[in-house]
């Protein structure tokens, strides 16, 4: 049974954020990659667009999301779904750090400018 506790979470640094994979294909989750996305104190994602939908529900802090041009902000509990190839921006102008919990398909993809990646916090 694939088991990652938290404290045992692989990290990974981009753009001031940190990415904890919890259960992803090389964890034992062979279609689905989860993982928490902790944001410090004023810190702001580049726009990207993701190749299938992504779902984050925020637990501690608050954030702004700009999905399409539109900005929400997002408090703990909130579930945001951000359809495939939308442009996406996720930020924390706020004092306190946030952390929101992300949940995709595997294999997804992600677009930065013209620059296509395979997050390595989602395989």
């Amino acid at each position: 049974m694939p088991l990652t506790r938290s404290h045992q979470a692989r990290a990974h640094q981009m753009h001031g954020f940190t990415f904890s994979s919890l259960a992803t294909p090389s964890l034992g989750s062979p279609e689905l990659s989860i993982w928490t996305v902790d944001a410090p104190a004023r810190s702001t994602s580049p726009e990207h667009r993701m190749s299938q939908d992504e779902v984050f529900v925020v637990q501690t802090g608050r954030f702004v999301a700009t999905v399409a041009g539109k900005e929400v902000e997002l408090a703990p509990g909130d579930a945001l779904t951000v359809p495939a190839n939308t442009a996406f921006q996720l930020a924390n102008p706020f004092d306190e750090p946030a952390r929101t919990l992300a949940c995709t398909t595997a294999g997804m993809l992600a677009t930065i400018g013209d620059r296509t990646v395979n997050p390595p916090w989602a395989a």
